[in-house]
């Protein structure tokens, strides 16, 4: 009778666990962006407000590039990113695979994202992409150069930001456009300007209420840091091209690109001493100013804001071979 009762046990337990395997089958595959990139943090944001929980789909936490090759081979049914406009990679994808869909947001998740964040309302126009058949509705956040009080001086600050407008023509990268005075200022809000780039903006007659930073240093190093992004994403290439302007007109200089997991990785080193720049989102920006959500408690106090670069749209792809409409779906 032990027998028995233990064959029926050991017959039960294998039917759970096939159900369990089966279950995690089921699941979407959602690369969400690398650990400590402010698109993990976004990811999570949208995922919330749709109910969508950690245990409801398999992570992966892929820089951009990498997401979409595993769109393409069919090993990521969904892929978010924060990206200009257009997305080289969702361009290359397209020509690979030719069925890509661009996801939207609800209305709901939209206004729940734009009261937890500083994210704001986008609407994606329908001729950015020769796949989209209708506007994407989304949110946008602003691509900003950050950098560290303690080697970076006003002087050097001074040319930084005049360099980035003056000499943006030389960048072929398709997001130097919108590196323009009229746009010099956004997504400083709320962060504290470097005295350096307050000036160059104020004598090309802006208006510039920030804070100003207090400097640490009044030497600034000649060999520096920039962070900027994963290979595949935007911030590498743009940032690698923002580099070689800057040294090759800001005397006694010498910047230096390096790939890191972006925004909130390039605050971070900021922090620590381990980079000088950091190209990021400004939500994760404000975050580390003022201690909140991934700086909870870790406050970056050594860091100012030199410029604007361009506009951050949230982008979820997946292919129409998924059957994914929506992230309502889940």
């Amino acid at each position: 009778m032990r027998i028995k009762n233990l064959i029926y046990f050991l017959l039960l337990m294998g039917c759970i666990l096939l159900i369990l395997a089966a279950c995690g089958e089921g699941k979407k595959n959602i690369a969400i962006g690398p650990p400590a990139s402010e698109t993990n943090t976004a990811s999570s944001l949208i995922l919330d407000a749709y109910g969508i929980g950690d245990g409801d789909y398999n992570a992966y936490q892929e820089g951009f590039g990498d997401a979409a090759d595993g769109v393409q081979d069919g090993n990521i049914d969904i892929s978010i990113g924060i990206l200009g406009l257009p997305a080289g990679n969702i361009e290359s994808l397209q020509a690979s695979v030719g069925d890509v869909k661009m996801l939207g947001l609800s209305d709901e998740a939209i206004a729940h994202i734009e009261e937890n964040s500083g994210y704001k309302r986008f609407t994606i126009p329908q001729d950015t992409y020769d796949f989209l058949e209708s506007d994407v509705e989304t949110v946008t956040a602003y691509a900003i150069l950050m950098a560290s009080t303690d080697t970076i001086d006003e002087e050097l600050g001074y040319e930084l930001a005049k360099s980035m407008v003056e000499n943006a023509d030389e960048n072929t990268h398709a997001q130097s456009e919108h590196m323009t005075l009229e746009n010099a200022l956004l997504g400083a809000e709320g962060l504290p300007i470097h005295p350096g780039a307050k000036r160059y903006y104020e004598e090309q007659g802006l208006t510039v209420d920030n804070p100003v930073a207090e400097l640490n240093t009044t030497e600034a190093k000649p060999e520096l840091i920039l962070g900027t992004g994963s290979q595949g994403g935007t911030y590498y290439p743009l940032g690698g091209e923002m580099a070689n302007i800057w040294n090759n007109h800001i005397d006694g200089i010498n910047i230096t690109n390096t790939e890191t997991g972006a925004s909130i990785e390039n605050l971070v080193g900021i922090r620590n001493g381990d980079i000088d720049l950091g190209m990021t989102v400004h939500v994760p920006a404000q975050a580390a100013i003022n201690g909140e959500a991934d700086f909870e408690g870790e406050k970056v106090e050594n860091a100012a804001f030199i410029g604007h670069i361009y506009p951050e749209v949230i982008q979820i792809i997946t292919r129409e071979s998924t059957g994914i409409e929506s992230l309502d779906d889940f």
